[in-house]
């Protein structure tokens, strides 16, 4: 009987032998908006990529991009952040800060984690019916916090020189910040947890293009005790913690390993390939940021293939540790998305279906032995 979508991914994060490897591609409202039918019928032609996709069913002439994705509208968030979009369907940046003056902090309180969400009300009761539902049909469950849960909320509220400002001086009312916000999210966590999940994500974007935007030193001071105070929970109750990262996150790795990460989340050809391989490869299961600056929206068809190929191999296994998720955003065209569909059916069952591993030899190769690079 073969594995079911929950059995199989939650083998594939814990290395104990899979039958495919976990693939996803996820259009942003932008792309949606640019390319419309012709993005349709790329999902059409990979039902096994996107198999519950029914066309039609998007009004693209009156799409709803969401809070803080509407081009030109000021959206104030539940932490009192006002955000604004400059595109349809991307995210927009902060432009006013709610605590940019620390002496606003006496008088600040955070929203109630049990009836408000980032971008509008929390219905736990709804979020404890869809995992009961997910759970008898024996799909994945998942819980979670916002993105920019801790590090980003901080430069949401303070604004983002204040926040370097304030971590390179050690600014004496920042612990007391993150300890607000620390509080709101370890609500948030305890919630979940007691919902019952497989998984907890988790994510914030901690790199630049080059290096990470706080210090080692610094992420160990301030930002390591609340990961390990979120994702330790998650780990006793024998849930997998998930960490989303963009940018250059290779000097974080071993303390976010140390904080209780399962399953890392970076994007691959600005951390390096090599290094990932390196370095990660079997400590914790990659869910690897396909590239979308050069190779996917850019390249071409061959292009975008070898590079699917050359991640598999070097970083799958047969038994596991790896599944391959990519964002598709502006100007990415449809025939890209769809050679990058077709490569990632084609390597998803790549350690599985004997191209993976050598055969038998005279010289007896083991069986199970990773093929070698040409």
């Amino acid at each position: 009987m073969p594995l079911s979508e929950r059995e199989n991914y939650l083998r594939t994060v814990t290395m104990t032998g899979p039958e495919w490897m976990p693939c996803g591609v996820g259009i942003s409202g932008a792309s949606w908006d640019q390319w419309r039918g012709e993005m349709e019928a790329v999902l059409v032609r990979h039902p096994t990529l996107f198999p519950r996709f029914k066309q039609g069913k998007r009004n693209f002439d009156a799409m709803d991009f969401g809070p803080a994705h509407r081009a030109g509208e000021a959206f104030t968030d539940a932490w009192g952040c006002v955000w604004r979009s400059a595109v349809n369907g991307l995210e927009g940046q902060v432009e006013a800060h709610p605590l940019d003056d620390w002496s606003k902090l006496e008088s600040y309180r955070a929203p109630d984690p049990m009836t408000q969400d980032d971008r509008g009300p929390m219905d736990w009761r709804k979020a404890r019916r869809h995992i009961a539902k997910a759970r008898r049909e024996r799909r994945l469950t998942s819980g979670g916090l916002p993105h920019g849960f801790l590090f980003m909320r901080l430069w949401y509220l303070r604004g983002f020189e204040n926040l370097m400002l304030d971590v390179a001086a050690g600014a004496p009312e920042l612990p007391r910040l993150i300890e607000l916000v620390a509080e709101h999210d370890r609500a948030r966590v305890r919630k979940w947890l007691d919902i019952g999940v497989d998984m907890m994500e988790f994510g914030e974007d901690l790199g630049t293009q080059t290096a990470s935007i706080i210090s080692p030193a610094a992420f160990a001071r301030y930002v390591a005790p609340v990961y390990k105070s979120l994702m330790g929970p998650c780990r006793d109750a024998g849930c997998q913690v998930a960490l989303h990262s963009d940018g250059y996150i290779m000097e974080l790795m071993d303390q976010f390993i140390e904080c209780g990460v399962t399953i890392i989340n970076p994007q691959d050809l600005c951390n390096g390939i090599d290094d990932l391989a390196r370095e990660v490869k079997g400590r914790i299961c990659i869910r690897l940021d396909i590239d979308r600056q050069r190779i996917v929206p850019f390249g071409t068809r061959r292009e975008i293939r070898d590079l699917i190929e050359e991640e598999v191999r070097k970083l799958g296994s047969p038994a596991g540790g790896l599944e391959l998720g990519a964002g598709i955003y502006p100007p990415t065209p449809p025939q890209n998305v769809d050679a990058l569909c077709s490569a990632m059916e084609e390597f998803r069952t790549y350690w599985w279906d004997g191209r993976g591993v050598c055969r038998q030899t005279s010289a007896g190769l083991d069986a199970r032995e990773p093929a070698r690079l040409a």
